[in-house]
């Protein structure tokens, strides 16, 4: 009788029930904090030595996290009472432990650099070499998190003059033209149309996102309008895989489509294929189609009507009608010349108007012809349907972040900190998936005592 042996399910979860040695020690090993140690060492051997540990402290900041240490007031006091611990990050037991104003200081010496940025980069990096994310799909979503500063006091806009009645002077409709030209000229990127990111590189769109806390508003569940005072984590995930592919943070005044452009772009330079990309009805913007359809994928996104009327001959998800009104149903899609065939409708078998020439067997539309309405696959579709299920990988690992990584924890005042903190945070997940990746794949390999 052969023994058939079942899948590992091992999870992020099994690896926080590990002992913390083991814990760290696989976190550890995924993540490079050489270029994060060279940044805030000293360049030159001049000057008072160095007394401080810092690969022990970025380690202390990593296991903060994921130990779920709220403060770091707590994370010194846990690194004086617990010897373990102290060695578990890498201290010596000759070295003195770090202050607070010592961890101030290093964290604002990290927001000063990019490191983490590239840091980001190579677990992916390592994660795709390994096999570990193969996703053909991707779900893009946003989420918001508060700041810990407090929000300015409301300044008092004075009352508008009233305008004048009656069409302007020749004089004053040029002075209103100039001045309505000169606001779009000093518009910045994020402040113009979304259309105006498509031909922007990605290192541009990336230096020019705005990182200081705003007013954010969402509607909930239960359609009430949502506030509050921070920013907003945009995260494109692997569907599979539920790997960060791409993640950026924002302002929460910016508005959640005008972050998916700069997230398809990061992940089309990935060694990856893409072969659709999942959002809900807030990223239904005809730039994102335009995007997608430029990186050869498929929009899976919610259609948002804005008040649109219908369409006379085609029924909600835009399939065209028979005379009777019936649907012609989705069959295929044609890659070489990107087009959508459908089918004569189940009720055409009995239907007296069958071999009348009003009657269309096939019906073929080029999805060029408007890319947010005719997707492939076609809306309304089973496998329409199914892809945008998918796009929930996305909602839990915004829930993970929240929940098991702290993410709206924010301890550090100033949008360049926070963006600090948002970092580290993605980088403990991708690097606490790909420990888990790599244990799984070391259970499965053991062979099975007969």
């Amino acid at each position: 009788m052969t023994i058939i042996r079942q899948g590992s399910l091992f999870s992020i979860q099994d690896l926080f029930d590990l002992e913390p040695t083991q814990r760290f020690e696989a976190v550890f090993s995924t993540i490079d904090l050489d270029s994060a140690v060279s940044a805030v060492s000293k360049k030159s051997w001049l000057g008072a030595p160095t007394e401080l540990n810092y690969a022990a402290m970025v380690c202390s900041l990593v296991a903060r996290l994921m130990e779920r240490i709220p403060t770091v007031k707590d994370l010194v006091k846990r690194l004086k009472h617990d010897f373990i611990f102290r060695l578990e990050c890498g201290f010596l037991v000759s070295d003195q432990i770090p202050s607070e104003a010592s961890y101030s200081r290093l964290v604002e010496k990290l927001s000063e650099s990019n490191v983490f940025e590239k840091e980001k980069e190579s677990i992916l990096l390592q994660a795709i070499e390994e096999g570990f994310i193969d996703d053909e799909n991707i779900a893009i979503d946003a989420s918001h998190f508060e700041a810990r500063d407090q929000a300015p006091a409301k300044e008092k806009k004075p009352k508008p003059e009233p305008k004048k009645r009656g069409r302007k002077k020749k004089e004053e409709k040029e002075q209103y033209d100039r001045q309505i030209r000169e606001e779009e000229l000093n518009k910045t990127l994020y402040e113009k149309t979304i259309a105006d990111q498509l031909d922007v590189p990605l290192e541009e769109l990336q230096s020019e996102m705005p990182i200081e806390p705003a007013w954010g508003i969402k509607k909930n569940s239960e359609g009430k309008n949502v506030f509050w005072y921070g920013y907003k984590a945009h995260l494109a995930v692997g569907t599979k895989s539920q790997y960060i592919l791409q993640s950026i943070m924002s302002s929460g005044s910016l508005n959640d489509g005008k972050a998916a452009i700069p997230l398809l772009k990061g992940v089309h330079e990935l060694p990856l294929s893409i072969q659709h990309g999942c959002m809900d009805a807030g990223y239904d913007f005809v730039p994102i189609y335009q995007q997608l359809f430029r990186m050869d994928a498929h929009s899976v996104i919610a259609y948002n009507k804005r008040g649109e009327g219908e369409m006379v001959g085609y029924d909600q998800h835009f399939a065209p009608t028979c005379v009777r009104e019936h649907s012609y149903r989705y069959d295929s899609y044609d890659k070489k010349y990107k087009s959508l065939k459908y089918t004569r409708p189940k009720e055409c078998e009995s239907c007296p108007l069958a071999q009348d020439s009003l009657c269309q067997k096939v019906y073929k539309v080029r999805i060029e012809t408007d890319l947010r309405r005719y997707t492939a696959p076609a809306r309304g579709s089973e496998k329409w349907k199914s892809l945008y299920a998918e796009r929930t990988a996305v909602e839990r690992v915004n829930a993970y972040l929240k929940e098991f990584f702290q993410l709206n924890n924010v301890r550090h005042r100033k949008g360049r900190k926070a963006k600090l903190h948002f970092d580290l945070v993605t980088i403990v997940y991708n690097a606490s998936k790909l420990a888990a990746d790599r244990i799984n794949q070391q259970v499965s390999s053991q062979p099975v005592a007969a």
